[in-house]
């Protein structure tokens, strides 16, 4: 299927035609005119060839990153039975690097990627349109005709194409598991069901790269133009290495939901969301975040991971550690050399509570019961 055929399935479409024929305050065509233009800002192409070289160019970064993947095999047998959409949360501009070299990685044909607009401008937004195959979304816009004219591209190109997409909308600056947009689970719905899934997919990092710029903004409640938080980021990948585990879940049918009910929607958003949250590995940062107070010992530390590690086993959480001890040895020294703790006289000191906060925060959503920790 051509641009040009998606676009006039789309406008062929039921709800967009009858919006052209009924647009109130608008004439037929100002109406066309502005579908049409939105459906030519969406218009992606993939290049794979291109797309996979992309590693070259950017092995500095990704060598810094061991990619670490879990559950290829329900990933594979999901794409062996039709198309698919990947559901993920949002913890980095990594993941859009990552993710869809685990995808690749795991022998299964790479989506398009549903981004924010933002990361669309120069000679990113060119390669996004016609290497990467990324579809451009503007997260905070309620325009009905907008909306409706993404729903329905999504579910034309899912015809053709699997699609990847955040469904927080935006990375988490606070670092905790944010509510789930809708839209293009909307979209997903209003596709061919019968043949199409949601795989839930996770991805998590022992240290997030731009954790103090996602950490302070939500502190200030101030997001900073991409340009800016870009340079940063390249300050603070100086010594950066980390971890990021990908994890993939089971697949869930669509052919079960009615696209026409809310109730169905929001229970396969909320579904879809709480599979993401088991998903999520539990890596020894985010204990060591979550059970230190100050001033404590390691041993003291060890016990109260110990504890915490009770509750999450019982909640069925993906954990990395299977005690206390080895998730003290492994987080402690790597929030040391992050600059969030210091090691003195046997203790350890907490020298950035923001961004300590940022990834205590990360399990929250296991722990329901549990306040936050005041550090």
């Amino acid at each position: 299927m051509s641009r040009d055929d998606i676009a006039a399935a789309v406008l062929a479409r039921e709800d967009v035609a009858k919006y052209l024929r009924g647009s109130e305050g608008e004439s037929d065509a100002d109406a066309r005119a502005r579908v049409s233009g939105f459906l030519d800002e969406l218009q992606t192409t993939q290049r794979y060839r291109f797309y996979r070289a992309l590693q070259h160019p950017l092995y500095p970064i990704l060598r810094k990153v061991e990619r670490i993947y879990e559950g290829g095999d329900l990933a594979r047998a999901a794409t062996a039975h039709g198309h698919v959409v990947w559901v993920s949360n949002h913890k980095s501009h990594l993941d859009y690097l990552v993710e869809p070299l685990a995808i690749d990685d795991s022998g299964i044909r790479p989506p398009l990627v549903a981004a924010g607009i933002n990361l669309f401008g120069g000679a990113l937004g060119l390669l996004h349109r016609h290497v990467t195959g990324a579809i451009p979304i503007r997260r905070n816009s309620k325009d009905p005709a907008y909306l409706m004219t993404l729903r329905g591209y999504v579910a034309e190109v899912l015809k053709r194409h699997d699609v990847l997409y955040y469904a927080e909308g935006g990375r988490s600056y606070s670092g905790e598991l944010k509510s789930p947009k809708t839209g293009l689970l909307q979209a997903a719905l209003a596709a061919d069901r019968s043949t199409l899934s949601i795989v839930p997919m996770a991805v998590a990092y022992d240290v997030v790269l731009e954790d103090r710029i996602l950490a302070t903004q939500a502190v200030k409640k101030r997001h900073r133009p991409f340009a800016q938080e870009l340079a940063e980021m390249v300050r603070y990948a100086v010594g950066y290495r980390t971890r990021a585990f990908v994890t993939f879940g089971a697949a869930i049918p669509l052919s079960q939901f009615d696209p026409e009910s809310r109730r169905d929607l929001v229970t396969l958003a909320h579904r879809v969301q709480h599979e993401i949250g088991l998903l999520h590995k539990v890596l020894p940062t985010a204990l060591v975040a979550a059970a230190i107070r100050p001033q404590m010992t390691r041993g003291e530390l060890t016990a109260r991971i110990d504890e915490l590690l009770h509750s999450l086993v019982e909640q069925k959480a993906n954990l990395a550690v299977k005690n206390g001890r080895q998730a003290v040895s492994e987080g402690v020294e790597a929030l040391i050399e992050r600059g969030v703790l210091v090691s003195e006289r046997q203790r350890l000191r907490i020298r950035d509570r923001i961004v300590l906060r940022y990834y205590a925060r990360s399990i929250e959503h296991l722990v329901p019961s549990r306040r936050r920790p005041v550090h």
